[in-house]
């Protein structure tokens, strides 16, 4: 991937992410993942993004350069990761959300918890799952996803030239219908859906 091919609106970027690999190298070896599945979120212009509201120490990474990973912690227990695109000043992000472990898949199974249980196709099928499979955490915050010393890499890979199937984004509370969620048609990666469901109160 170039910089310049992040640079766009995020609504032209994020289908590009599909079929693209992430790639991370650590003391515990090389896991690489295709890119199945992924969500669009566009900074002040979207009240479902983390940047809707302005700059925060949490979501500065958004607010740089396209090309970087923005890393947060979420529901008091997962990572979720997001590639930052757009110019810089302009936090718009893709989240990942899914993809195919196409390199170390017995590292990305035992970071899973159950090396010999998981299916292929669960490895790395849902954004929590996916960063357990690939080691992130908020460490890798920031880090420049097109630099060739970088820990963690965003690469061409196979690519997909077809055309992407869209639907809401999962779980939101804030423009829950936006169609902005994009996928590789009948991949079994894919995560399923799941509408925001209000708390009762009791």
């Amino acid at each position: 991937m170039r910089r310049s091919q992040l640079a766009g609106p995020v609504l032209d970027v994020a289908p590009l992410l599909l079929g693209t690999v992430l790639r991370t190298t650590t003391a515990e070896g090389t896991v690489a993942v295709r890119m199945t599945e992924v969500e669009a979120y566009d900074g002040p212009n979207d009240p479902g993004s983390h940047a809707y509201r302005g700059q925060t120490p949490r979501n500065a990474v958004m607010f740089g350069p396209p090309g970087h990973l923005y890393v947060y912690f979420t529901y008091g227990m997962h990572f979720c990761m997001n590639v930052g695109v757009g110019p810089a000043g302009t936090p718009s992000a893709v989240l990942l959300r899914a993809g195919e472990v196409i390199e170390g898949v017995d590292l990305a199974r035992t970071r899973r918890g159950n090396p010999t249980s998981k299916s292929n196709r669960d490895l790395a099928r849902g954004p929590a799952r996916l960063c357990v499979a690939l080691g992130i955490d908020r460490e890798q915050d920031g880090v420049d996803l097109l630099a060739k010393d970088s820990p963690v890499r965003l690469l061409d890979g196979p690519g997909f030239d077809g055309t992407p199937s869209t639907g809401p984004r999962v779980g939101l509370r804030e423009a829950p219908d936006w169609p902005w969620r994009f996928w590789i048609p009948d991949d079994p990666t894919v995560s399923p859906y799941r509408p925001h469901v209000p708390k009762r109160r009791t």
